[in-house]
């Protein structure tokens, strides 16, 4: 479960950051994840749960904020939001290799004390 290292180094950045500014709690984590990344939503919730135990984010909340696919189409320049696993572009009917958004994974924002 690749999750739990996502989880993980989402972590380790976060305690850096609470570190850095003189926070002893975490009180939120938000994420950005794109539907194409390869993360499982509920693997990623179980993660967090088993990583943050006994830690300065054992009580954070997770956000998850999940983005969608864009496809871009070099035939007609359209973008779109494919449908499945084949892009193909809604305009022309064309296939389509050129993902501008969907895999995201960033840590946003936390919120510390």
């Amino acid at each position: 479960m690749h999750e739990i290292s996502i989880i993980q180094s989402m972590l380790d950045i976060a305690f850096d950051q609470a570190q850095s500014q003189g926070a002893n709690h975490i009180h939120q984590l938000r994420l950005r994840v794109g539907i194409l990344s390869g993360v499982v939503p509920e693997a990623l919730k179980f993660a967090f749960d088993a990583c943050t135990k006994d830690t300065i984010a054992a009580d954070a909340k997770l956000e998850i904020e999940w983005v969608k696919a864009i496809c871009y189409c070099p035939q007609c320049h359209a973008e779109f939001s494919p449908h499945d696993w084949v892009y193909v572009c809604p305009r022309c009917e064309q296939l389509s290799h050129e993902i501008r958004q969907g895999r995201e994974l960033q840590l946003v924002s936390l919120e510390v004390s």
